[in-house]
Parts: structure tokens; sequence; C-alpha cells
């Protein structure tokens, strides 16, 4: 499959009163089309607005986006417009992402005035149709408004107006993480009917690794607005090289009171992201630290072939 998104080096800085927050420092990666790229990691690693900057929706601070060749980083007028219609987004909270004033038709219709895809109000409201049927929303909802619905339909809808611009690449920002576990069902598997159906790549970003597990064709492991790891899903469940991905992979619940747990404690005090000093953000909670961890950051190296991983001492701990 050929490469449709690339990221080079991309920082996010956020100016606050004593400096910057580093919330993005630094991100590399390439996304071939049609698959998924899984982003995990802790609340406040940056996830949430890595997807923003590759969509724009934070300007970027450095780096590079490419998107199908074409250098999208800082675009502006006519051809940010045209961007917008090969991107979008699912949000987290389906409840506070739509417009409790609008009904599902204006809400699904919504896109479609905006980028002026569709002028002739027949046509949109055939594709309102057509979107609606993709998503698996009954039509006896066109008039029902957002707080009548529950979870699972709320987010459906989001997911019409994300499909609205016949897109080619979806950021979803935890998309199932407000919903009842047989709801996160439905929707998985309705966003792998679509990738399947429609070609569409993902980027899935989650903080449930069974979720992202299950949909995922390479999955990043971010720390403190840095890539900690990136490897194909089951070299990287099978066989981490990051210390904190270890950590991580143990807390997973094993619902059996027969399988003994080996579970990593990280403590320590997680470093700050606001003016963060030189070295390994992970240093603070790592039993392998040494001086050089805390002195100097480590670039991210191939460990494994498509197994990437940013550690001074990954070779030593795995060998």
């Amino acid at each position: 499959m050929p490469v449709q998104l690339e990221v080079k080096d991309l920082m996010k800085y956020f100016r606050i009163p004593v400096g910057f927050l580093h919330a993005v420092d630094g991100v590399s990666f390439q996304l071939e089309e049609g698959k998924t790229l899984g982003v995990v990691g802790e609340s406040g690693c940056g996830k949430s607005t890595l997807g923003r900057a590759i969509l724009g929706l934070n300007e970027a601070t450095g780096g590079q986006v490419i998107f199908e060749g074409e250098d999208v980083t800082h675009l502006k007028g006519a051809s940010r417009k045209a961007y917008k219609k090969k991107v979008q987004i699912i949000f987290q909270d389906p409840f506070s992402s739509l417009d409790a004033r609008m009904n599902v038709q204006s809400l699904i219709e919504e896109p479609l005035k905006v980028l002026g895809t569709y002028r002739n109000k027949t046509d949109r409201l055939e594709k309102v149709d057509e979107l609606m049927d993709t998503v698996g929303l009954a039509g006896r909802y066109k008039t029902s408004y957002p707080h009548e619905l529950d979870g699972g339909r709320r987010q459906r809808i989001g997911i019409a107006r994300a499909l609205a611009m016949d897109p080619r690449l979806i950021v979803c920002d935890e998309p199932v993480s407000a919903l009842d576990v047989s709801i996160q069902a439905q929707i998985l598997n309705l966003l792998a009917d679509l990738q399947e159906e429609k070609g569409l790549t993902y980027i899935f970003i989650t903080h449930n690794l069974s979720v992202v597990k299950h949909i995922s064709d390479r999955i990043m492991v971010m720390y403190c607005g840095c890539l900690a790891e990136m490897a194909d899903t089951d070299s990287l469940f099978e066989q981490p090289l990051h210390p904190y991905t270890k950590g991580l992979l143990s807390a997973i619940p094993v619902p059996s009171l027969h399988v003994q747990r080996n579970e990593i404690l990280l403590e320590g005090e997680i470093q700050s992201p606001i003016n963060p000093r030189p070295g390994c953000r992970f240093a603070g909670r790592c039993c392998y630290a040494t001086q050089l961890c805390r002195a100097e950051t480590p670039k991210p190296a191939e460990l494994l072939p498509g197994h990437i991983v940013s550690c001074h001492h990954a070779g030593e701990i795995n060998g």
C-alpha cells in the first residue's frame, strides 16, 4: 500500500505564563492508505493534540504533515478547505460535539452546506438519507434531537458527519470511550466495516489497549508528548521493547483467577510537559534509567524490522 500520510518531527507547543507546554514534541511516523494506526498512552500524553495538529485544528509549532504527497502543515484559504474535505474527525464525546438545538437531519446536513459540496437542498437530503443508512440510523430519527438519543446513536451521527465529505483519512479521537461495552462493540464493528467498504485510513486514538489491539494494524505509544514505541500490533503485544510499554501491557486486566500476573508498577514522578528539561521524559519512572537517560533525549531507532523505540538502553534490556 502507498504511504498516504507522513508526519515529520511534528511539534505543538502552547504558550503559557511561565513558558511553553510541549504537548507534542518531535513525533514522526508514516501511515499507509487503508490502514489503521492506533495511538495510545496516558491521559495528557498528547494523543488528541497530535490528531488535531494533523488535521490543522491546532496549527503545528514545527515539523511537517505531508498528505498524499502534499505538505498540508500550514494551508490557508481554498487549499485548506480542499484538505478539510479529505480528512475528518470523530470526537470523543458524542453529546458535546453535537449542537443540541439541531435535529439529526440538520446535524448531518450541516457539513454538506458549510463546505458547499451539495448546493441543491434535494441533493443534500438524499445524501443525508444515504449517510443515515450507511451508519445504521433509522429514518424515523431524522427529527430527533441529541438529548433524545442514546450514546451509540449520537456517535453514529458523528460518524455520518465525518463521512459526509467522502474523506480518505479519519482521526477517531477516543470514539468509544464514552460508551458502554456493548455499544462500543457495535461502533468498532461499524468503523471496521466502513474501512473495508470505502478503503478509509484511520488514526485511532485511545487509552484502551484492548480496543486498540482489536482495530489497529500498527500501534504508536506516546509518553509526555513524545513517541516511546511504534510497531505492528502483534509485534508490540508479543515483544514490547520500551519499559513504559511493558508497564502499560502488564496492566491489562485478565479475566481469569488462574493466570499468573507479572504487573509492572510504574512508580516515580511524571515529568511536567512545561519547559521540559533535556533527557528521556520517562527517566523519573524507569528502573533502568542512567545518567545518560537524564542528560540526553533518546532518538527513535529501529531495533527490529518495523519496530521503533526511543530508549537509550532498549537493546540491552531486551538483549
